[in-house]
Formats: C-alpha cells, structure tokens, sequence
C-alpha cells in the first residue's frame, strides 16, 4: 500500500470505535443515511448484490443486508472491517455479507463479482485526486444494466463558508484550494480532494447514464453535527424541509456537506 494509503488506513483503523460511538442517537446522521439508501434502494432488485466501496464499520452494509440484499464490503483500514466483522457475527449476517480488505484503487482484486450495483458513501472517494481510475475498474466488477451511487463531498459547502463570519478562514475556504487540502484524523495525515458533479460524472463515459443527483446537508447542517437536531428541532426541521425541496434542483444540487450522485451502467450505448 503506497505511503498516502496507509497512513488512511492507519488513521481510520484507530478512529473505528470512536467512529461507531459517534454514529449512536444522531438524528442528523441517520436522516441523511435513509436520503442516500433512497436513492440506491428504489433502483435495486430484491436480493441485487453490491459491492461498497470504504465500507468503515459497516454501519451501511449491515442496514443493506437486512433490507435483504448482499453485500460484499471492503475498506483499506483493518480497524473498521473488525468493527465490521464482529457486527456480522453477532447479527448473524453472515451469509448476507462478506467483507474484504482492499484498496478501492485494486478493484482488480475484489472477489465475488459482477454486481448489481457499486455504493460509496460519505465521501470515502474524496482521498483521491481523479475518480478515473476507480471508474475505469467498474465495466469488470458492474452486471449490465448495475448501478453506481458514490456520495463525494463537493466543492462547496455553505455551513463551512459561513465560518468566515467568526473568522476561521482556513476551514472556511479548505474546500476551494486548489490541489486538495492536508487533513488530519487521529495523528495521521493526508490528502482530501472535493469535486463538483461536473468533474464526477466527467470520469464516467458514455456507458454510465446519470439518474440522480442531490446535495446532502445544503441548508441541514453537517453530518458532524450532533445536537441542532436535537436542541433545535424545529429550526431543524424548517432546514431539512429546505432541502427536501431544493437540494435535488441546481445549483443546490451540487453544493452541500455532501452530493450523492447515482448512474446506471449500460455497455450498449455507443
């Protein structure tokens, strides 16, 4: 694994439980999960097979297996997929998931395919500079007719803009600096790349046809905020219903902590 990789790797593996811990009674976070299970679900067949990509504690993958579909999860940090593992093992999810420990830039090597869909969530695509390569590898691992939904963090995202008011430039700003922007976790560091849907959907081709876009978290606030929901509920709740109506239509579409995008893989088109 080159330098870069393993200190992610490195860094997620001793944040897992800290991670998990973080996850329990969020409102917030578990509101934007059901927005971007509803943009995958709906297009899926009872039973599809997928594929997650950065797959972390298998918050999702667990989920997933229980609407009754199959998961192959893989992660490059061993901390998260024992995480993984043991929620697998004690939810008797066995035969619903399986787990492999693989960079999503060595798609070559992932085991089980075709599958009916390709999930990435939460912005686990961001630590690398061109989604090219990861989409190259997609014909090899996608069924015809499968699915690709990735959640990137964009370009721009209002709740951190607004941060110049109290004068913290350096987050205010982090996602326009050109080149990525040196971020830390658990003292590792490493690069994050943020990306407009335009540069996403311009490393798919032809083959991939756009279905969905929304942002995530446009006027909601960050995934990483815990409590407006619950200190706040009915400012909360006025937000949320902001971007119920207004993240899926440009510009907002493409702003936000995140965007959720979803293509549908068809080898025939020209």
């Amino acid at each position: 694994m080159s330098q870069p990789f393993a200190e992610v790797a490195e860094a997620f593996s001793r944040t897992a439980e800290k991670y998990d811990h973080f996850a329990e009674d969020h409102p917030h976070l578990s509101r934007l999960r059901l927005r971007i299970y509803n943009h995958l679900i709906p297009h899926l067949k009872p039973g599809a097979s997928i594929l997650e990509l950065n797959a972390g504690t298998g918050i999702d993958a667990v989920y997933l297996a229980q609407q009754g579909f199959r998961v192959h999860a893989t992660d490059i940090a061993p901390g998260m997929l024992q995480r993984l593992r043991d929620k697998v093992e004690s939810l008797d999810l066995q035969d619903r998931v399986t787990l492999q420990l693989v960079s999503f830039t060595e798609l070559e090597k992932v085991q089980g395919g075709p599958f009916d869909a390709v999930f990435s969530n939460l912005g686990g695509l961001n630590c690398i500079p061109d989604l090219s390569p990861v989409v190259h590898s997609l014909p090899a691992l996608l069924r015809p007719g499968g699915l690709v939904t990735w959640v990137l963090m964009p370009r721009v995202c209002l709740w951190e803009l607004a941060l110049v008011f109290r004068g913290d430039f350096k987050v205010a700003f982090r996602r326009l600096a050109r080149g990525g922007t040196r971020s830390h976790l658990e003292g590792m560091h490493f690069m994050i790349y943020y990306f407009t849907p335009s540069q996403a959907l311009s490393a798919f081709g032809k083959q991939f046809i756009p279905l969905d876009l929304e942002g995530l978290c446009v006027f909601a606030p960050p995934a990483e905020s815990k409590n407006l929901a619950r200190q706040h509920p009915r400012l909360y709740r006025w937000l949320s219903w902001l971007d119920d109506r207004l993240a899926s239509r440009a510009p907002f579409h493409g702003w936000g902590d995140f965007f959720v995008i979803t293509l549908r893989y068809s080898p025939s088109q020209p």
